[in-house]
């Protein structure tokens, strides 16, 4: 009897092991963003994003502090967030959905995998659906998710006065890059 106790305890062990190493996180995740206008190319960068991927169901997470994007003029920094983003009274981006096709992907093995990614993304309070495409470099136990795609600013009820509507795309292009690590127990 204290034989299979003992199996009983070594199985529930390797089994919580094993799903729990299936959840990989980053809290450096970058996130870029471009607008390519005819007046003025504006370009930000964040590099205190969160995000969380299940490697067994899909499920990913991604969120983003507003007020943590940089620009080179701070005075763009300062319209950036007070005049367009709220980010005051909106502080976060956030991604949730999931990853298509995880069933295709080892993140246990080196290599390049292609990911379609699609759920909702929520930026300025307005939360739409997104597909895009993705991709994990697995390369000696190290995994990078990285994405590259456009939102438009109008979908998001982001109003852009009328004097500087020529110095903003209606179109932006959103880079992100996770270096991912294996989320353990108290992470």
């Amino acid at each position: 009897m204290q034989k299979k106790v003992v199996i009983l305890v070594f199985a529930a062990l390797v089994v919580g092991s094993a799903l729990n190493a299936q959840k990989y996180f980053t809290r450096e995740g970058k996130v870029s963003f471009f607008s390519d206008a005819p007046v003025e190319k504006i370009e930000a960068h964040n590099s205190k994003a969160t995000a969380v991927v299940d490697a067994e169901s899909g499920r990913m997470e991604f969120a983003v502090l507003i007020k943590a994007f940089q620009f080179e003029k701070a005075l763009m920094q300062e319209h950036f967030n007070e005049n367009y983003m709220e980010s005051d009274k909106y502080p976060k981006a956030l991604f949730k959905g999931e990853v298509t096709n995880m069933d295709a992907i080892d993140l246990q093995k080196d290599g390049e995998y292609k990911a379609g990614v699609k759920g909702s993304l929520t930026i300025h309070g307005v939360t739409k659906e997104v597909e895009a495409p993705g991709k994990f470099v697995v390369k000696d136990g190290n995994i990078t998710a990285s994405s590259s795609f456009t939102v438009m600013v109008a979908d998001y009820d982001i109003e852009i006065p009328a004097v500087v509507r020529d110095n903003i795309a209606k179109e932006v292009r959103i880079d992100i890059e996770a270096g991912l690590q294996e989320l353990k127990k108290g992470s």
